[in-house]
């Protein structure tokens, strides 16, 4: 990518659809899109206001064929997502035009954008950092209204108000430090020293809470997962579409129809819950259910907590007590099935919580997706900002580990040591908003965003 190229795009899924948009970004945009495009009134594009809608046609300048009708939206620079001068063709939504539109573009001048260029070049250009860059990711892959919240207040800026904040605190910490190895001579006050370890005490405990947000905050940005477990015929599959609302996995009475895992979302109070079927555990009968039995425990091990269910119409048997003993070091929810039949007499360990339903009447299901949410959600979403991106998490886990190593380097060791550690946590925060960032880190970012925004 260079400064002085033109990019351009199809913006919108491909398929059929009412509208079509083809976007083009760059020093050249509005020039290209005047050698394609014509106006029943004659109108200029270098000569229209920003921000200003035209009707008219996309024809190809060779021989003149008409290719759309379209709608032109001309946005100068700098009040654009880009903040270079963008076109927007609303085209007729089908995959020919749009094609055609952009073929043209093309051959006029632009070059096709590379995933997330749009959005890389509103970075590059300060009209948002990267925190705001991933959060534009994380609101076109919102599965809730909740996830969705939380990715337009990173959007609005809300996780970069709180690092800068961060930053501007121990940027001042290291002047203050960086002035006294500058001036030898002055030795630092025991009221200053106090002042300086009481200020990255104060910013290991702030960054600490956030590191604590992510757990839960990865569960609105990527679903809680969720996996339904137990030996054949419980009612794992009744459950998993009484869940869903819906038939998603086949149910009968033959054991092991369950042959492989089953994987679905859910929206539970705004929580996006990716929840599994698995097939049942018991000592397999072939090769196939044998691999089914392995991907069950495999994934019970992956999962964030697990459904244990248990027949409630019939006694205990072995399969339950060992699912019961393997869920007792998880997250774990055991759930008695089939409260619509006769209860036998179950004996149930105290350590886990049991909730009774009915996944054939709906009964107990409600209280059992609170309980979901319950027990992975504890943090109220009103106290404050929710990290919920692995690498901000990551390089807030460095942050704290180099101001932690800072405080004990205050114990006798150089000011020159506490300075370097202070920078390094410095840097790890800048990783976050974009300060400090390496083509590597851009790349792997922006290669996760479609083409086109």
């Amino acid at each position: 990518m260079t400064d002085t190229d033109t990019i351009a795009a199809i913006s919108t899924p491909l398929g059929e659809g009412g509208i079509g948009i083809v976007r083009l970004s760059g020093p050249a945009a509005i020039k290209i899109a005047e050698q394609l495009f014509v106006s029943p009134k004659g109108r200029t594009l270098e000569k229209v206001k920003t921000h200003r809608v035209l009707y008219g046609f996309i024809r190809d300048p060779e021989n003149s064929e008409k290719v759309d009708e379209v709608l032109l939206t001309v946005m100068r620079s700098p009040h654009t997502y880009t903040r270079e001068d963008v076109v927007e063709i609303n085209c007729h939504g089908g995959l020919l035009p749009l094609r055609r539109v952009l073929e043209l573009t093309l051959r006029h001048g632009a070059r096709l954008a590379e995933p997330g260029e749009f959005t890389k070049r509103a970075f590059l250009n300060g009209r948002i950092d990267l925190s705001q860059a991933e959060a534009v990711l994380d609101v076109i892959r919102a599965k809730t209204e909740e996830s969705e919240k939380l990715a337009l207040e990173q959007l609005k800026g809300a996780l970069s108000e709180k690092i800068n904040n961060l930053r501007d605190r121990l940027l001042n910490i290291c002047a203050h430090i960086e002035a006294y190895i500058d001036f030898p001579e002055e030795e630092i006050e025991p009221a200053s020293m106090q002042e300086i370890k009481t200020g990255i005490e104060d910013l290991v405990n702030e960054i600490s809470a956030l590191c604590r947000s992510y757990d839960e905050g990865r569960f609105f940005r990527e679903g809680l997962k969720a996996v339904i477990a137990g030996r054949p015929n419980v009612g794992k599959s009744s459950l998993l579409n009484a869940l869903l609302k819906r038939d998603r996995a086949i149910v009968t009475e033959m054991p092991g129809t369950t042959r492989d895992v089953l994987e679905e979302y859910i929206n539970i109070n705004g929580l996006p819950l990716r929840i599994m079927d698995t097939a049942g555990i018991r000592q397999a009968h072939d090769m196939a259910e044998e691999e089914g039995v392995r991907r069950s425990l495999q994934a019970i091990e992956e999962a964030d907590i697990v459904l244990g269910v248990i027949d409630g119409s019939v006694p205990l048997r072995d399969g339950d007590m060992s699912l019961v003993e393997r869920l007792k070091e998880k997250n774990s929810i055991l759930v008695i099935n089939k409260i619509d039949l006769l209860q036998a007499d179950l004996s149930l360990s105290d350590a886990l919580p049991v909730f009774r339903v009915s996944a054939k009447t709906g009964e107990g299901l409600d209280a059992l997706k609170d309980a979901i949410f319950n027990r992975c959600v504890h943090r109220d979403r009103t106290e404050g900002v929710m990290v919920t991106n692995l690498r901000h998490k990551l390089a807030l886990d460095a942050a704290e580990r180099g101001l932690k190593a800072a405080l004990g380097s205050l114990e006798g060791e150089p000011l020159e040591i506490t300075a370097m550690e202070l920078r390094e946590a410095l840097d790890r925060l800048g990783e976050i908003v974009g300060t400090v960032t390496t083509e590597d880190i851009l790349n792997k970012i922006f290669n996760d965003f479609c083409i086109g925004k």
